[in-house]
């Protein structure tokens, strides 16, 4: 362990970080680059990478989850809140626009999937003008004082894995693309590369991949969402082109609503902070049709809330649905996740689990001299080839 320990230090010192480890394995160092070593400096950046909980910081937090879920929502209300949960998020996005979240900048560094394997963008990804911004690395705009802890998505680093690891494939190849589709035309069917986003909201993750791959050719992106006024601020963005991209108002939970490609012709389904907005008993069937809309060696990329992560601690009593599952004051609603419940979804849906991982980190209030503990999911999973 010291020997490892040992080159990972020369590692950070050489400004490289070391490769994830698979799904199943346990890192052979810390994820991240930033590393506290000396808690006295603790206060000295605003996010410090791959942090471990002492006993009784894991403690405090199943307490603060125990109180917190003690007193559950009446079920009269949880039934309005599951069958207008399309209108609670059309009204947040009517409200804040685009001006709530920022652009995901740090998605094509985490999930290079996206890009087509001979897009020269790939090889130029250390040149991409996305820095990891270390001093803002919670990718959320402040919202009103009684719910701005409550909405908290990631914008820090999760070092790739590379496109052997990842299980990349050249999706462009003739064994690739032999009778994957059928004759009939439907937007994108000229491409040969074809990503989705679930859940896309105001853009913050469509206008980056788009911008990247503004010139190639063979691309195309679908994305959609069940809230009307998220795919109307798509669509009236300066950024939205039709001829590469097509948004569309979807509820992934509607089995019987058609999407507007056949399945088995996406390459990428791309599924961030999007699951856990659902109710925990129709989340395997969403994964399930998702799963169908792969391409055969198609990769579903996926990130999302952690179980005991700081939003998750910060609920108040009487905002718990279910176990983990909880509503925040405007509606909206969010689940959060173990590994080892997100490997059991994605592989039940027939995928194989080429990344799964916790990303733990602290976040530092340096003028309030608070700690918190962020905790995210992440996971890249495979259609099989056969």
């Amino acid at each position: 362990m010291n020997v490892i320990w040992r080159s990972y230090i020369c590692n950070i010192r050489l400004r490289k970080v070391p490769f994830r480890c698979q799904s199943g394995n346990h890192p052979v160092a810390p994820l991240g680059s930033r590393i506290l070593t000396d808690p006295a400096k603790v206060f000295e950046h605003n996010m410090w990478d791959h942090m471990q909980w002492s006993e009784e910081e894991a403690a405090a937090a199943r307490k603060k989850v125990e109180e917190n879920s003690a007193v559950r929502v009446e079920q009269e209300e949880q039934v309005k809140y599951e069958n207008e949960a399309s209108k609670y998020w059309d009204t947040f996005y009517k409200i804040h626009k685009n001006k709530f979240f920022k652009n995901r900048n740090w998605l094509l560094r985490e999930f290079p999937e996206i890009l087509p394997v001979d897009q020269k963008a790939k090889e130029k990804m250390g040149e991409l003008p996305w820095h990891l911004a270390e001093t803002n690395a919670t990718n959320c705009f402040s919202r009103v004082p009684e719910e701005k802890e409550q909405y908290e998505k990631s914008s820090g680093s999760l070092d790739g894995q590379s496109k052997e690891e990842s299980g990349g494939l050249n999706l462009n190849s003739k064994e690739q693309s032999k009778g994957l589709l059928k004759t009939d035309l439907f937007p994108g069917s000229g491409a040969t590369f074809r990503i989705l986003e679930v859940g896309c909201g105001a853009g913050n993750s469509v206008f980056p991949i788009l911008n990247t791959l503004q010139n190639t050719p063979e691309f195309f992106l679908y994305c959609c969402d069940f809230a009307p006024g998220a795919v109307e601020l798509i669509k009236s963005h300066s950024s939205y082109r039709a001829a590469p991209c097509s948004a569309f108002v979807h509820d992934v939970c509607d089995e019987g609503s058609p999407y507007p490609f056949p399945d088995g012709s996406l390459d990428v389904v791309l599924l961030v902070f999007v699951l856990s907005s659902l109710h925990p008993d129709r989340m395997q069937g969403a994964v399930n049709r998702l799963s169908k809309l792969l391409k055969p060696g198609g990769m579903l990329l996926f990130r999302d809330h952690g179980r005991y992560d700081m939003t998750q601690l910060r609920f108040k009593k009487g905002h718990c649905l279910s176990e983990n599952f909880y509503v925040r004051g405007d509606g909206t609603r969010a689940y959060f996740f173990t590994k080892g419940e997100v490997h059991h979804m994605f592989c039940k849906a027939g995928l194989d689990v080429k990344q799964n991982l916790v990303d733990h980190r602290l976040q530092v209030n340096r003028k309030k001299q608070v700690k918190m503990h962020r905790v995210w999911v992440q996971g890249k999973f495979q259609k099989p080839l056969h």
